[in-house]
């Protein structure tokens, strides 16, 4: 099998979400993917073969407090609107094409972090249902911003926290070549991470969310290092911006988001023809 493999970082995913049009433009077809946090809430109109869809809604609604905003976060305790993102928008503002994503068979998965236990969770999404989409939220949400989501009497958030780069979950899957997009360069490497004591206090109720958040800047340079390492052996394709994005997480400013996604797209193109050569090796 051939998967798919979607890094997270908010509006950092528009870059994703620009390498994933070229291949819906140029019939590229893979077996399962594996989003996390923006990966998942952005990878999934890959499945529903819906080019430009991820961008669109994005310049539409970046300056809606409907979508995102403090007073969202004040009123429901969620940064980004979790109704209006995850439930209004698809159904009636942009629809989402829930008929294609459903029949297409692509496999398609969300990593979710339980809160409890600090550990990832991996959610297979065959059908968009509300629930899937309620998991697809968890994955993207950022803690002390967001209400953790509950399923199966578990608490979760941003699946970044435990498990970024999901290469090894797909290789354990079956996928014996990947397609890694990361919306980080190559050279990028996470600092050391200083928990506060605001943060700690805010949180003392998960220490063991707390712990993973203290150890994911090791665990995510460690994860990228795999990456690397598997793209040397012949089995991995990376695809990942030449510099930093320069763009903010809760970005508003459609120009920027714009240019993430174009530089997504121009990426893509650069490598389209070495994708579709390692793809049919």
């Amino acid at each position: 099998m051939n998967g798919l493999v979607l890094e997270g970082g908010a509006m950092r995913g528009l870059f994703t979400s620009g390498v994933l049009d070229v291949f819906l433009e140029n019939k590229i077809e893979l077996d399962a993917a594996f989003g996390v946090s923006a990966g998942a809430a952005l990878g999934c109109n890959f499945k529903s073969r819906q080019i430009g869809r991820a961008l669109r809604y994005n310049l539409r609604f970046c300056k809606d407090k409907r979508y995102c905003s403090f007073r969202s976060l004040i009123k429901t305790g969620n940064l980004y609107n979790a109704e209006f993102c995850y439930h209004t928008l698809p159904d009636r503002l942009d629809p989402f094409d829930y008929k294609t994503y459903r029949e297409n068979p692509l496999k398609f998965f969300a990593v979710t972090t339980d809160i409890s236990t600090g550990t990832p969770c991996y959610h297979e999404l065959p059908e968009c249902t509300y629930n899937e989409l309620e998991l697809m939220r968890a994955s993207a949400s950022m803690p002390l911003v967001s209400v953790p989501v509950e399923h199966e009497g578990k608490l979760l958030l941003d699946g970044g926290i435990t498990d970024s780069i999901p290469l090894k979950f797909a290789q354990d899957y079956g996928c014996t070549k990947n397609i890694v997009i990361l919306t980080q360069p190559r050279d990028y490497r996470k600092k050391p991470s200083r928990i506060s004591a605001f943060f700690r206090f805010m949180l003392r109720k998960y220490p063991e969310l707390v712990r993973a958040m203290k150890e994911r800047p090791q665990k995510y340079n460690a994860q990228t290092q795999y990456v690397f390492d598997q793209e040397k052996l012949g089995n991995t394709f990376v695809i990942c911006p030449e510099t930093s994005l320069g763009i903010s997480r809760t970005c508003s400013d459609a120009k920027e988001l714009r240019r993430v996604y174009e530089e997504g797209r121009r990426t893509a193109l650069k490598v389209l023809d070495s994708v579709k050569n390692f793809l049919s090796e």
